[in-house]
């Protein structure tokens, strides 16, 4: 069996994938991010999954009694081991070879002679293997490995895990050849890519199965419902994404890349209808998606309460992930305004300045100053509240460094025509026979300049996409370039009012801010003496400038019940300003509330 470096692009779509050698950062905002996320924060994972032994469950088969971690804990070593991959092979990025030789063994050394392989089912003292179909995620960690193999194999820095991923593809296809599917999906996009690089057509057969066998009910019944398995209502027939979101978003992430190399249109029809009504009714300014912290899942329709905002980072990841499948399936470019929308304020919130602690729930509303975590401890919760350097429930913040480490083949793909640039980023992209140099300050500064500095003897397009927030499409040109032509793109990035559909009944007669792709909020360390978020108005009628806006303070009058048949207040006699942060920057400086949706003066 032969891995083959590089990407290996779908069968059908609009649009090719890049490979992460194919661009490099340059520097900016992305870039030193990325920079932060190959050193600090890929080595700060593997300092947490030591020091609570979820690693040391791979080397002692016999401690069953002693294992730690939650049963999904394996899932954290090989979305590591995708991420140091990733960050092994792109140009410029940090070398951690020494790291994934360590993490291969381990999987190597825990694998049963069949293939199977989870350090939580199966061995003396434990539960039998698949005995928890619900809860068990046996095949959610397989689909971890698979994919952490595929990036290996295609860096060239880990090339040995494939044999070890194939074992547990092979177990699965043998396992679950005729019934059966786990509770959480994430063994389909794995099984898909595997096939891709090997070409063995069982892995993508066995994750077609895994499609076609969800929403019949099939799976033990449970008080949070079937819907929160993704086993309500067959993937064909929905309409809209519910039940717990990251479930769903891996789950049509696994859809459309067996509806891409299947040839099944009805099936990737049914996502794109999905995540359309779900982008126009269940998804936050933000991008972020579920707002229900007890099932972390999505809610009804227009059910989008800021203060109570799940908005989970796996589910950011898991976004971003699908929109571009669909991007590359369809060509449209709008997907490429959602990748936006969710890298520049889910993803870049995420993550501290040292990339050492993180978000695991994204609220739009801390109404309180909310304690900063101890750097030293794990915390147990895992929703809302500030930045932690680890939680019980651990996903997050290694699915955020195997996105940031191959960010950049988010941000451009290919075609016989030429080249799409769908995100900015100072850089320089090497695609369809032109080498391009990226140059901007995005997001502070709308101007990107694309300078080409080789290109072929015949001609080639270079488009650009324009977000919709500037008015959407492409900007695109096509001829035969010449080495130091430039080619520039001006986006209005400036201060804007936004308002949400009047359905949102949580952020009704309330407004925010915008400045490009950035969502913007008020947090209380920057507010005059004395004001209360909460007592905030803002006028809607004066453009928003300068990182502030106008407003005003309401003071209500207190009294023993808070509800009367008119509105009491006691107003301050002149108007304030309200500065605003960018949300990505939020609980930056230590404790802090912060709001996003501002209510509005009466008109």
């Amino acid at each position: 069996m032969t891995a083959h470096p590089g990407p290996v692009a779908p069968a059908r779509g609009a649009l090719r994938p890049v490979g992460t050698h194919q661009v490099r950062f340059t520097g900016g905002f992305w870039g030193q991010r990325q920079a932060v996320n190959g050193t600090a924060t890929i080595e700060h994972c593997k300092f947490w999954l030591d020091r609570l032994g979820w690693t040391g469950n791979f080397r002692d088969p016999d401690a069953s009694l002693r294992r730690r971690g939650r049963e999904f804990s394996d899932s954290e070593v090989y979305k590591l081991a995708e991420a140091a991959s990733w960050e092994t092979g792109r140009p410029g990025g940090t070398d951690h070879r020494e790291l994934l030789a360590e993490l291969t063994a381990l999987a190597a050394g825990a694998q049963a002679a069949d293939g199977y392989l989870h350090t939580a089912y199966g061995r003396p003292g434990q539960p039998e293997r698949y005995s928890d179909a619900n809860f068990g995620h046996d095949l959610y960690c397989a689909g971890h490995l698979l994919q952490a193999a595929v990036a290996a194999a295609r860096t060239g820095a880990a090339p040995e895990l494939l044999q070890v991923a194939c074992r547990v593809a092979d177990h699965v296809c043998e396992r679950f050849a005729d019934e059966g599917f786990d509770g959480h999906p994430e063994v389909e996009p794995g099984l898909v890519e595997l096939y891709r690089l090997t070409g063995e057509r069982r892995y993508l057969d066995m994750a077609a199965k895994f499609i076609e066998r969800r929403g019949h009910r099939s799976l033990p019944e449970h008080e949070f419902g079937w819907r929160y398995f993704q086993d309500d209502t067959p993937i064909r027939d929905a309409e809209v994404f519910g039940g717990h979101a990251v479930r769903a978003l891996y789950l049509a992430c696994g859809a459309v890349d067996v509806a891409v190399e299947t040839g099944d249109d009805e099936l990737l029809a049914a996502v794109v209808r999905q995540f359309g009504r779900t982008l126009a009714r269940r998804t936050y300014i933000t991008g972020g998606m579920g707002s229900r912290h007890l099932d972390e899942a999505f809610g009804d329709d227009f059910a989008l309460p800021p203060d109570r905002a799940y908005s989970e980072t796996c589910a950011g990841v898991a976004t971003v992930m699908l929109a571009h499948r669909l991007l590359l399936a369809t060509g449209d470019s709008g997907y490429g305004d959602i990748v936006e929308r969710v890298l520049h304020n889910v993803i870049a919130a995420a993550v501290a300045d040292d990339g050492r602690s993180f978000f695991y729930a994204h609220t739009l509303h801390q109404r309180t100053r909310a304690e900063v975590p101890s750097a030293e401890h794990e915390q147990l919760r895992f929703g809302g509240g500030q930045r932690a350097p680890w939680f019980e429930v651990s996903c997050c913040l290694t699915n955020v460094a195997r996105l940031t480490a191959s960010l950049g083949t988010y941000f451009v793909t290919e075609d016989d025509e030429g080249v799409q640039i769908h995100q900015y980023a100072p850089m320089t992209v090497e695609a369809a026979g032109l080498r391009l140099e990226v140059e901007t300050a995005y997001p502070e500064d709308g101007t990107v300049t694309v300078t080409v500095v080789e290109a072929p003897a015949a001609e080639r397009t270079i488009a650009l996409r324009v977000p919709d927030w500037a008015g959407g499409g492409q900007h695109v040109e096509r001829r035969v370039f010449a080495a130091g032509e430039q080619l520039r793109l001006e986006l209005p990035v400036r201060p804007r009012w936004t308002f949400p559909d009047p359905r949102v009944d949580a952020v009704r007669g309330c407004a925010a801010v915008e400045v490009g792709p950035v969502v913007m909020c008020a947090e209380s360390i920057d507010q005059e003496d004395g004001v209360d978020l909460d007592e905030l108005q803002v006028d809607t009628s004066v453009a928003p400038e300068n990182g502030a806006v106008k407003g005003r303070a309401i003071r209500p009058v207190e009294l023993a019940w808070p509800y009367r048949d008119r509105t009491t207040t006691t107003e301050r006699p002149e108007p304030i300003v309200v500065p605003l942060v960018p949300y990505h920057r939020w609980a930056r400086r230590g404790a802090s509330a912060m709001r996003v949706w501002l209510p509005t003066t009466p008109s």
